[in-house]
């Protein structure tokens, strides 16, 4: 197979190398970088070699009130305080051409949402007669390890450009918006897994190669899986067909750097890969097999651990849960609408507010943490408090106050959910 037609390489000159094993940090209220980081050590100091990324998208600053410089000083901030002196990045995420001038300048790591754009052609006549081209030039390929051929002929060329065609286009518009605003390297993920349908290997091979057509230098790549991947709850599907899809997407990454010419950091990522537990030998496993690289992006994870934190810490804090509760249940349909891909809340299986009001901190923390093996532990009342959080953030400095007032127990939760649950499981020793 030779390389397709008039095949571009990215800039690299642009490029903040991405490390073999980053983990991406959400932090809704800003609060755990130390937290946070101390995970990280930890299991460095175990052998793991993660990095750390802080990521936060527009809708949360939105949702919460801060603005995109402030993951930044946190960021700086917790890495001044521990004496952290490794690679560290902070991620734009989500972001989209409306949504990016104010994280130009505090951010080293760009996930680009090209969602609204799937299932679209591109707009330029041109651009998709190159594109069809580039991708029929691909004829069969053989990948060592996939059970079969993978084939780009005319019809399967015009399917892809017709799907995936405009998300390249809108991809290389905002790459090339930062690339021109930017005085400093950054590092670019593609994020293509909002979307209904699963990608395939056949897909992933496609849009690498488109993206490498256009010239970004993709470093980490979000593919959709087969199954549900709801937040803050475990996995909800077939793990044998997703050790499939994943092993296939790790084949398919080593191709598309040997012959597309793209980033040889160019890794995986994970969406929603927070408390995925099912998932993470899996991944583990097959990292160690093919040396492969991995991003995992987790967010609402911390804002949970810290809603059980100060249910552990009791008294106001404990009051202040419940408060924070109740009113969730009022407007249930407004939080969960946003979310609701991502989400499988069965009302009859959340607690009523006179229940509620008979919570102790053991009960709290049995119905919420995230523990499969607990008899109590219940799944819509948990999903339900991850996408609450801007109820938090609307009732002033009340809750700041609180986490802060018990922050070495909020902390801990943090600190232990991170390093014990996903990061130790997640990523191999070295």
């Amino acid at each position: 197979m030779t390389q397709p037609a008039e095949q571009s390489k990215a800039d690299h000159s642009l490029m903040k190398i991405l490390p073999r094993y980053t983990f991406g940090m959400g932090d809704r209220f800003g609060l755990q970088g130390e937290a946070q980081l101390k995970a990280i050590l930890e299991a460095r100091s175990q052998g793991i070699d993660v990095y750390p990324v802080w990521n936060k998208s527009n809708r949360e600053h939105l949702l919460i009130g801060t603005k995109p410089p402030s993951l930044r000083i946190e960021a700086d901030r917790a890495v001044e305080a521990l004496g952290f002196d490794g690679p560290y990045f902070v991620d734009a995420d989500h972001i989209t051409d409306s949504t990016v001038d104010p994280f130009v300048e505090c951010s080293d790591f760009f996930t680009l949402d090209v969602a609204e754009n799937l299932g679209q052609a591109p707009q330029n006549f041109e651009n998709r007669t190159r594109y069809e081209e580039a991708l029929m030039d691909l004829g069969t390929i053989e990948l060592p390890g996939c059970a079969s051929s993978i084939v780009f002929d005319q019809d399967s060329a015009h399917k892809l450009v017709n799907s995936y065609g405009k998300a390249i286009e809108a991809a290389k518009d905002l790459y090339q918006k930062i690339a021109n605003s930017k005085e400093t390297p950054f590092a670019i993920e593609i994020s293509m897994d909002e979307t209904e349908t699963p990608q395939g290997p056949k897909e992933l091979m496609a849009i690498l190669c488109l993206l490498s057509l256009e010239g970004i230098p993709a470093q980490t790549i979000a593919p959709k899986f087969t199954g549900r991947f709801n937040k803050g709850v475990d996995y909800v599907g077939d793990l044998t067909q997703f050790e499939k899809e994943f092993e296939s997407d790790l084949l398919v990454i080593s191709y598309a750097v040997q012959t597309f010419g793209l980033p040889q950091s160019l890794k995986l990522s994970v969406h929603s890969g927070s408390d995925k537990f099912s998932l993470y030998p899996i991944i583990n496993r097959l990292l160690k097999k093919h040396q492969a690289g991995l991003h995992t992006k987790t967010a609402g994870t911390t804002w949970l651990e810290e809603v059980i934190g100060l249910a552990e810490a009791g008294d106001e804090s404990l009051e202040f849960v419940k408060t924070l509760y109740g009113q969730a249940l009022e407007q249930l349909d407004s939080l969960t609408a946003p979310y609701a891909p991502v989400l499988n809340i069965q009302k009859d299986a959340l607690p009523s507010m006179d229940e509620a009001q008979k919570w102790t901190s053991e009960s709290v923390i049995r119905l919420v943490a995230h523990n499969p093996d607990e008899p109590l532990f219940n799944l819509s009342l948990r999903q339900l408090f991850h996408v609450s959080f801007k109820l938090a953030a609307q009732s002033g400095d009340d809750y700041l106050k609180l986490v802060e007032q018990n922050a070495v127990t909020v902390g801990n939760r943090v600190y232990q959910n991170l390093l014990e649950k996903h990061i130790l499981p997640i990523y191999p020793t070295s």
